[in-house]
């Protein structure tokens, strides 16, 4: 039986199922070096693109949450994917996003991974929830803090040094987010 991949929506975005007609949109972004930079450093084919985008669909089905095709509300335009991630050997589940360079800094990431955030913890039994960053990749850094999401550690994964953010759902369903810096590490 197919998973029903529910439909959210912010202010400005839409996190919504992929569609094959996501692929041009997504292969564009996808090929720029820049926004591929921290995630393994190499563009992808549209080749590439295509089994990746698939992978996303099938995650879904798989585990009963995934990354979302995020659509601009106003020009119903694909600029990204946001959502929750656990491939199998994965350190935990992820919160992850990827925007296209020219949406950049207008804060759609922080706004689509908060409801992806929000929707996990709510609607899944996640205890807590991490981010894998590149320690260079400062935007992203700053999302995941913005987000409530804490510092742990470094690591790696897949071969490649990391650190490890994360948040727990007790400290995300506080209505207090001054608690953040009391954290601890689980992992």
């Amino acid at each position: 039986m197919a998973t029903l991949i529910p439909i959210l929506h912010t202010d400005r975005l839409c996190l919504r199922p992929w569609r094959a007609e996501d692929l041009d949109a997504y292969a564009a972004f996808c090929a720029d070096p820049e926004v591929m930079r921290y995630l393994g450093g190499d563009p992808l084919s549209r080749n590439d693109a295509w089994r990746h985008l698939a992978m996303m669909v099938g995650h879904w089905q798989l585990k009963g949450f995934g990354h979302w095709a995020v659509e601009h509300s106003d020009s119903a335009t694909v600029i990204g994917r946001i959502g929750l991630w656990q491939p199998e050997g994965w350190p935990g589940v992820e919160i992850g996003w990827t925007l296209a360079r020219p949406v950049w800094g207008q804060g759609f990431a922080r706004e689509g991974a908060a409801a992806a955030l929000e929707w996990g913890f709510r609607q899944r039994p996640f205890d807590r929830v991490i981010s894998l960053i590149h320690k260079e990749n400062l935007r992203s850094r700053s999302v995941a803090l913005a987000l409530g999401l804490h510092y742990c550690r470094p690591t790696r994964v897949c071969g490649h040094p990391v650190d490890l953010f994360q948040i727990e759902r007790e400290t995300f369903m506080q209505d207090d987010r001054e608690n953040h810096s009391a954290n601890t590490c689980t992992l």
